[in-house]
């Protein structure tokens, strides 16, 4: 699941990319906005993956510990 977020958010910096680079040649301020967005999108997904990735490590720690209460 960790692997898809991650592939997921390689493609929405690559599309923010691209749209930028399209505004940039035809100096239009919408696609400028659309690729904005799209970066926050993406930092957003990466600020997710790092906290499911450190709740995963918790759960699994958890999941070893004979006594929970300890």
């Amino acid at each position: 699941m960790l692997i898809a977020i991650l592939i997921f958010d390689v493609a929405l910096v690559a599309w923010s990319l691209h749209l930028m680079q399209q505004a940039f040649d035809t100096r239009e301020f919408s696609l400028m906005l659309a690729g904005t967005l799209v970066a926050m999108s993406a930092a957003a997904m990466l600020v997710v993956y790092f906290l499911m990735n450190s709740y995963l490590g918790y759960l699994s720690s958890m999941a070893q510990s004979p006594n929970p209460f300890y």
